[in-house]
């Protein structure tokens, strides 16, 4: 059983959603088969890891809408997206779901200021529970507002287009590789404002990422994929878990590994309120 409630920190807009999120899903795509189940905790970073091809992004897409499971089921709190039983399958706008992709894809046409606001616009005011203030101080943005995206740094965009996802107010945050075309400097730039959304906004995040020095940085939990398959989820301990930009490695705390299936990717969930 899921469920989704709210909590209040005293402030205008302030209401968080506190969502679990559990996947089981299958598809063939093509020569490739994907056969995944995990669940992401009401709060905080779950990082999807694992080679190139070892389906991360498929999963997220699926999670989005943008790719449609042969079977399985999908939900975000108390909302069912996806149930291969019964036929549900809500399309993206209905998912309250907020993607950031790997380049930014900012509206060249628009100020930073109206980029960020576009989705919030077309929210209700009752489904609004993010402010424009609190992530523009938390992004460290408010110098840019009145920029285009053409007078932006690579790491300038990608902080706009965490935002702008943000300010939908969504259920869950996708991140796909949201550092990947960054070079380095930037990506350190960066990770420290992606572990303390996670921390302020209370909305649980899916990081897609193959490189073991972000996942260390941000995640609190760990989905490891190989060839379509969960092979490991574990959460990730805070005793290893070094400051954003530096060095470090990612390592499952000792006794708190969920086993996994090699053969079905399965694990129990039942077993992980």
């Amino acid at each position: 059983m899921t469920a989704a409630d709210a909590v209040t920190d005293g402030s205008k807009n302030s209401r968080i959603t506190k969502n679990r999120v559990d996947v089981r899903v299958q598809k063939q795509q093509g020569g490739f088969f994907l056969d995944v189940a995990f669940a992401a905790e009401q709060a905080g970073v779950t990082a999807l890891f694992g080679p190139s091809g070892a389906g991360k992004t498929s999963v997220v897409n699926m999670v989005a809408g943008l790719s449609r499971p042969d079977r399985g089921r999908i939900t975000i709190g108390d909302r069912c997206c996806f149930d291969g039983e019964t036929g549900i399958y809500l399309p993206p706008e209905k998912r309250r779901i907020g993607y950031v992709f790997q380049e930014a894809r900012l509206f060249p046409h628009l100020t930073v200021r109206a980029n960020l606001t576009f989705g919030m616009n077309r929210l209700k005011p009752s489904d609004r529970f993010v402010g424009v203030e609190p992530v523009v101080s938390l992004l460290g943005i408010g110098s840019l507002l009145k920029r285009r995206p053409a007078r932006l740094s690579g790491g300038e965009k990608q902080r706009v287009a965490i935002g702008r996802a943000l300010l939908c107010s969504p259920q869950l945050l996708l991140m796909d590789e949201p550092l990947a075309s960054l070079d380095q400097a930037r990506k350190e730039e960066l990770l420290p404002y992606i572990r303390t959304l996670s921390i302020r906004f209370r909305i649980p995040i899916l990081y897609v990422s193959h490189q073991m020095e972000e996942i260390a940085s941000v995640a609190d939990s760990l989905v490891c994929l190989e060839n379509g398959r969960v092979i490991e989820h574990s959460p990730v301990s805070r005793n290893n878990r070094p400051f954003p930009g530096t060095p470090g490695t990612c390592r499952p705390r000792t006794g708190d590994r969920t086993p996994c299936s090699r053969d079905t990717g399965r694990f129990p969930l039942d077993d992980h309120p």
